[in-house]
């Protein structure tokens, strides 16, 4: 960096402290088998649930640990620092688990809470079905009424933490005639007859994420499992949708400044025609050029840390900061990995890994074509 951070407390230090440590001894050992599997494995979640590290920004009545937004900011950081890649924390804790909080009622924040703060149980959110992906008033899946249950029937696919998750937002029409009006959000324990996990999908990175389709077939959950108010769906996830976004372009300014320290490492070290590759003047350049604008995702993520830890983050705000950081990941290290010759192709080294795992960054969370569309309503 080339200018001090000033956003984080000591208590949000402390937390890198221990977020590292754990990032650094139970999960990069880890991040093969996760690979391989496709899935991370449940005790890292109950150790992370121990360490404090689930749920940081729901209340102590709850369990949590009572913070704000940089708290999670740290998270989210170390866990680019540490290249561990899939693990779905961030997803359950800092947005799944705030839908229930801010919109469930007192016995369904106790009931289900302070297991998902111990990681005894996690989340998922069911929004993006095959026909429907960021047009979210377009998902089919329904939840009738019949009586004191909903009747849930339809398919969602992409759906992250999707093979280990114990309970799902799911994204449905309770009045399927009223169109985005009538979208609401159900809760839905895997254990009810009729719900199924598909496949595992196979991703081109992030192999540890847990991605998979999901499926209910007339699945009976009883009324009470309505979270918030019926038809107000749409309304509820565009609140928290800024927050989603902005995780990710926290995500791609940490990733970049972790790949940009390995590449600097790495030209100082490789031996090309007799000298360091670092000594040719086009590789100061171009690392010049990247660090450039390295620092320019950083100042912004950063500038708008300070505001989302205000909660005066704007729709808008996020959408701009979501596309500049995942655009300039993509361009950034595209460049970097060039560096590395061959061993830029090779998944044993962290920037090939980096390279292909946050390709999707641009995708999920709203495309870049949305964020363009959503900034160019307030031009």
């Amino acid at each position: 960096m080339t200018f001090p951070r000033t956003v984080f407390r000591d208590d949000h230090e402390m937390l890198r402290a221990s977020a590292r440590r754990f990032f650094d001894t139970e999960c990069l050992p880890k991040q093969d088998a996760w690979n391989e599997a496709g899935k991370t494995d449940r005790d890292t979640w109950l150790k992370g649930g121990r360490e404090g590290l689930l749920c940081t920004g729901i209340s102590e009545e709850y369990g949590g640990g009572g913070g704000d937004f940089g708290h999670a900011a740290v998270l989210v950081e170390e866990a680019a620092y540490a290249g561990v890649s899939g693990l779905g924390f961030q997803l359950h804790s800092d947005i799944i688990a705030l839908y229930i909080q801010r919109l469930g009622t007192e016995e369904q924040k106790k009931k289900w809470l302070p297991k998902c703060v111990t990681g005894e149980v996690i989340l998922a959110v069911a929004m993006s079905e095959p026909g429907a992906g960021s047009d979210l008033k377009s998902v089919r899946t329904t939840a009738i009424r019949d009586g004191d249950e909903y009747v849930i029937n339809g398919s969602k696919t992409f759906i992250s933490n999707g093979l280990n998750c114990d309970l799902v937002v799911v994204v449905c029409k309770t009045n399927p005639e009223l169109g985005g009006k009538g979208v609401s959000l159900v809760l839905v324990e895997t254990d009810r007859p009729g719900f199924r996990r598909g496949r595992k999908l196979n991703k081109m990175g992030q192999e540890a994420a847990d991605t998979a389709e999901l499926f209910f077939d007339d699945v009976r959950v009883p009324v009470s499992n309505l979270l918030g108010e019926e038809g107000r769906g749409m309304n509820y996830l565009m609140q928290e949708l800024p927050q989603e976004r902005f995780i990710i372009a926290v995500g791609a300014a940490a990733t970049l400044e972790a790949c940009f320290a390995e590449t600097v490492k790495y030209t100082k070290e490789r031996m090309v025609f007799g000298k360091p590759l670092f000594d040719f003047q086009n590789t100061k350049f171009k690392l010049a050029e990247v660090k450039s604008r390295i620092t320019a995702v950083r100042m912004m993520v950063d500038a708008y840390l300070v505001e989302h830890m205000k909660r005066k983050l704007t729709l808008e705000e996020a959408a701009i900061a979501k596309l500049f950081a995942t655009e300039e990941q993509t361009k950034c290290l595209d460049e970097l990995l060039q560096f590395f010759g061959g061993y830029g192709y090779m998944m044993e080294y962290r920037i090939c890994r980096s390279y292909v795992d946050t390709r999707v960054a641009r995708i999920y969370g709203g495309t870049s074509e949305v964020q363009k569309e959503l900034i160019a309503r307030n031009i």
